[in-house]
Formats: structure tokens, C-alpha cells, sequence
């Protein structure tokens, strides 16, 4: 999580969508950076609303606007995958040993798959009943969350490639994405509303 102060803007650090190479180019430029243990640095916008916001925004003298970035589901339920293979041997907690991406996307697809494969959902992490991060930008459509920041921060910004998981395999069969994309159907509705 990002704070600009002078700016009254958060930007709400979602997991598995760039949020390490934003953290990377803005953190000289926020007035705080959560980087942090990982609860904190991906604070959602319910944690947001209820605790770090409020507080914030007393002490502003105002309330903060927040902004977050939202992967494609299916792309980031791929990238979830690609990291906890890189992170295997230091996370004994998601042993990967011979688990296919087919297998990993059938296990999230379970009833109650998300949060007991410690992933949990997009859609909780960028919204909180009736309310939603403020702005929301598709990852796919970097360029366009990069000028948004640009035009708040007022200066030119430029993202590094950091993070990145190995390239492996994370091929579904149709029969297999659409099991998937059923159950990934409140993060499906709200990728396509952005």
C-alpha cells in the first residue's frame, strides 16, 4: 500500500497484479509505503474503510480516493500458480511437488477452494458490500493507470519488470477454463464492469 498524502489518494496493492513493481517505482514519491508484513501491505479496501482509512483522513484533514489495479481472472489465477511454484521451497505451507495448473484451477474452484488455498477472491479484496475501491484499472491496460498516476502525481512515471514468476505451462483445456470462469463468476462480473 501506497500513501500519497498532499495527493489524498492509497493505492490499494492487489495481489498478483503488479503491485511489486508499482511499489518499486512510487515508493520514493508516497508518503508512506506498507511493503511490509504481507497483511499489511495488501490491505484491502475493507481493511481500508474500516481502520487505516478513517484515521488517515482525520488526520488529513479529508477523505483519501483509492485506486488498485484488477488482473484478468483467469490470467491472474496463472500468475498465483507461477509464484507459488518459484516460492515452493520457501513456502512448506503450498507444497507444489507435481501439481499441474489444470489441478490447481480445480482445487480453487471447489466450494471454499479460494480461501483454503490462501488465495481468496479479487472481488473481496476490492470490495466491500456496496462500496468498491474508487478507481480500478484493468492490469491489461497498464498505460492507462500509469497516466492516471502521472496526472495525480504530477510527474512522468516509469514502471521496472520486477517479480516475474518462470514461464511454465498453465494451459486448460476448454471444458477445464469454463469450470473455472463459473466459479470465478463475481470476479468475471467485475472485471468486465471496469
Amino acid at each position: 500500500m501506497l500513501i500519497f498524502w498532499d495527493q489524498k489518494l492509497v493505492f490499494l496493492a492487489t495481489p498478483k497484479a503488479g503491485s511489486t513493481a508499482v511499489e518499486s517505482a512510487l515508493e520514493s514519491l508516497a508518503s508512506a509505503a506498507i511493503q511490509r508484513p504481507a497483511p499489511l501491505k495488501h490491505a484491502d479496501i475493507r481493511t481500508f474503510r474500516r481502520h487505516i482509512g478513517p484515521w488517515i483522513g482525520e488526520q488529513a484533514g479529508g477523505a483519501f480516493s483509492t485506486v488498485a489495479l484488477m488482473r484478468e481472472p483467469v490470467d491472474w489465477l496463472r500468475s498465483w500458480y507461477r509464484f507459488r511454484l518459484r516460492d515452493d521451497l520457501d513456502g512448506p505451507l503450498h507444497q507444489m511437488n507435481d501439481v499441474s495448473f489444470a489441478q490447481f484451477a480445480s482445487d480453487y474452484a471447489q466450494d471454499g477452494g479460494p480461501s483454503r488455498m490462501g488465495i481468496g477472491r479479487q472481488c473481496d479484496f476490492l470490495i466491500d458490500g456496496e462500496h468498491r475501491v474508487d478507481r480500478i484499472f484493468r492490469y491489461e491496460n497498464f498505460p492507462s493507470f500509469i497516466e492516471y498516476l502521472e496526472d495525480c502525481l504530477g510527474c512522468a512515471l516509469e514502471m521496472p519488470r520486477i517479480n516475474v514468476p518462470p514461464s511454465v505451462d498453465v494451459h486448460l483445456e476448454p471444458q477445464q477454463e469454463e469450470v473455472l470462469r463459473r466459479a470465478m463468476a463475481a470476479d468475471m462480473a467485475l472485471y468486465q464492469s471496469l
